[in-house]
C-alpha cells in the first residue's frame, strides 16, 4: 500500500539531503504493504543499522547507498568555509530550525559574500525558501529554486469597492473563463495565445532550451498548482499616494501568483543535475552547486533563468490583460515583482549575484505585493533598501505546516467555516492551500517594518486555485 511520506519527513529523520532522499521516495512509491508508521520505522532502522538491510528486497538499494555515503572522504569534495561569516535574520523568534540550519550551510559556501532570511523562511532543498543568499561570480540553480521566476502582479481597476459586491456574480464568471490551472494544463488551437516572448533567440541557444518551446507556448497565459491563484480583492488605499498617483480609498483590484510552469522547472532540474556534476560538494550542502559565471554552462543557464522569467512575466500580462478587456475597465496601477531568481547587484562596492529564493526584491523604493493567504490580507509596499537585508524582504507569509501536516490537520469543515467568516468565495484548491497552514502575515509584516513601507492592503475576495491536488511545476 502507498503511503504519504515526502522529502521533508525523509529529512526529519536525520537522512542526508540529495540522491538518497529520492532513493527513500521511490521505495515508498511502490506497493510494499506497510503503513505510513511502518515505514517510518523502517527507514529509521535502515539508518541506524544500513548493514542489516543489504540483502532485503525492498530497502537493500537504500542500505547500500548510506553505506556507500559513510565511506566518501572530504577530499572528495570543495571544501566548505569553516569560519563563514554570519547572516542577518528578521523575525528568527518564528522561523523553523531546519530553516536555520540551511542557511547555515549555505553561508559556508566558499563563493558566499553574505546573506540573509526573510520572517516567512522555512526548510526548502538546498537554500531555505525566505533565503537571500550574494555569491561571487556563480549561480546556484537551487538558489533561485525550481519554479523559476514565480511572480505576484497587481492591478488596480477604477471601480469601487460596492460595484464588487453588487456584480460579484460578474466577477466569478470572469475569473473562470479567463484562468486555468494545474500541472501539465495549458491551451490548445485557437486558445493558445500569442507573446513576443516566443520569439526571445534565447530559445535557440541549444536543443534542450529549444524543446521547451512548443510546451511553453502551450501553457503561456496559464497559471500552475499548488500555491499559485488568481484572485479579486479590495484594495484599500488608507492615504493618498502620490507616487502611484491614487487617492485614498478603495478600489477593485486584480492579484496573480504563478511562475515560469512546467518550461522553468525543466530548466531547473536540467541545470542542478549538471552544477552537481560539476561542482561536487559535501552531501550536506549538495543541492547548493554552484556554476561559474564565466563558464559555458553558468552562462547558458543564467540566460535560460532570465528566459523563463520572462516567460512568467507574459503569463501575468495575458491573464491581466485578459481581464481588463472583460471587465471593461481602466487600470490605476499595475506592480509585479519576482522570486525565486537571480540579480546581479552590487553589494559592498563589488559585483555579487543574489539570490532570493522566496524573496521580494526591496531596494529603495522598489515597490512589492506581499501577500498572506486566501483569508488573510496582502500588502502593496515600497522597500526601503536596508542593506543587511541585501534589499529583499518577504514573499508573502511563508508556511507554518507541510502540506503533509496540513492534509492531516485540517479538515473541510474548518476549511469552509474561515473562508464563511471572512467572506471569501474559492474556486479550487485543497486543504494543503488552507489558511491555517500559513504563518499570520501580520506577524511577519511587523518582523520586517525595517525592511518595507505599507502602501496599501489587500483583502481577498474571489479565489482561484488549481483543484486536482497538483503541486507548482
Amino acid at each position: 500500500m502507498k503511503t504519504q511520506i515526502n522529502g521533508t519527513d525523509i529529512l526529519e529523520l536525520g537522512f542526508p539531503e540529495g540522491k538518497i532522499i529520492g532513493i527513500a521516495l521511490k521505495i515508498n512509491s511502490k506497493r510494499n504493504g506497510f503503513t505510513r508508521d511502518e515505514m517510518i520505522a523502517h527507514y529509521k532502522n535502515v539508518l541506524e543499522t544500513p548493514e542489516n538491510y543489504i540483502d532485503d528486497k525492498i530497502f537493500s538499494k537504500l542500505a547500500v547507498a548510506l553505506i556507500e555515503k559513510s565511506n566518501e572522504k572530504p577530499e572528495d569534495f570543495i571544501a566548505l568555509n569553516q569560519n563563514p561569516n554570519a547572516y542577518s535574520a528578521y523575525g528568527l523568534d518564528h522561523i523553523e530550525d531546519g530553516a536555520r540550519k540551511q542557511m547555515e550551510v549555505a553561508m559556508k559556501l566558499p563563493v558566499t559574500v553574505a546573506g540573509a532570511l526573510m520572517p516567512d523562511a522555512h526548510q526548502g532543498y538546498g537554500l531555505p525558501i525566505g533565503g537571500v543568499l550574494a555569491t561571487k561570480n556563480a549561480i546556484i540553480p537551487y538558489g533561485v529554486g525550481v519554479d523559476i521566476g514565480c511572480r505576484m502582479a497587481l492591478s488596480v481597476y477604477d471601480i469601487p469597492e460596492d460595484f464588487y459586491f453588487e456584480n460579484e456574480a460578474k466577477f466569478k464568471k470572469e475569473l473562470i473563463a479567463n484562468s486555468i490551472f494545474g500541472a501539465g494544463h495549458g491551451f490548445h488551437g485557437q486558445y493558445k495565445s500569442d507573446h513576443a516572448v516566443l520569439e526571445n533567440d534565447t530559445f535557440n541557444m541549444n536543443p534542450f532550451v529549444k524543446n521547451l518551446k512548443d510546451k511553453a507556448w502551450s501553457q503561456l497565459g496559464s497559471s500552475g498548482g499548488g500555491n499559485h491563484f488568481v484572485e479579486f480583492g479590495i484594495m484599500e488605499f488608507a492615504q493618498d499616494d502620490a507616487i502611484l498617483n491614487i487617492p485614498k480609498g478603495k478600489y477593485v483590484a486584480l492579484l496573480t501568483h504563478s511562475g515560469s510552469r512546467g518550461m522553468g522547472a525543466t530548466i531547473a532540474g536540467h541545470y542542478t543535475k549538471i552544477a552537481k556534476d560539476e561542482c561536487r560538494l559535501p552531501e550536506v550542502a549538495k543541492n547548493l552547486a554552484y556554476l561559474d559565471m564565466n563558464s559555458q554552462l553558468g552562462q547558458e543557464y543564467w540566460l535560460a533563468m532570465n528566459l523563463a522569467g520572462d516567460y512568467a512575466s507574459a503569463c501575468h500580462e495575458i491573464i491581466h490583460n485578459k481581464m481588463e478587456r472583460a471587465l471593461g475597465a481602466t487600470i490605476l496601477a499595475k506592480v509585479e515583482n519576482h522570486h525565486n531568481f537571480a540579480w546581479k547587484e552590487t553589494w559592498n562596492g563589488e559585483e555579487v549575484i543574489v539570490h532570493r529564493k522566496g524573496a521580494t526584491p526591496a531596494g529603495k523604493g522598489v515597490m512589492g505585493i506581499i501577500p498572506g493567504s486566501m483569508t488573510a490580507p496582502g500588502f502593496l509596499v515600497r522597500g526601503k533598501g536596508e542593506e543587511n537585508a541585501i534589499n529583499s524582504a518577504s514573499h508573502g507569509a511563508g508556511r507554518q505546516m507541510s502540506r503533509t501536516q496540513a492534509i492531516k490537520n485540517i479538515t473541510q469543515t474548518e476549511m469552509k467555516s474561515i473562508l464563511r467568516d471572512h467572506g471569501v468565495t474559492l474556486i479550487g484548491a485543497g486543504l494543503d492551500e488552507a489558511p491555517m497552514a500559513y504563518k499570520d502575515i501580520n506577524q511577519v509584516m511587523e518582523a520586517q517594518k525595517e525592511l518595507v513601507d505599507v502602501v496599501a492592503k489587500f483583502t481577498p475576495k474571489l479565489v482561484r486555485m488549481a483543484d486536482d491536488g497538483s503541486r507548482e511545476d
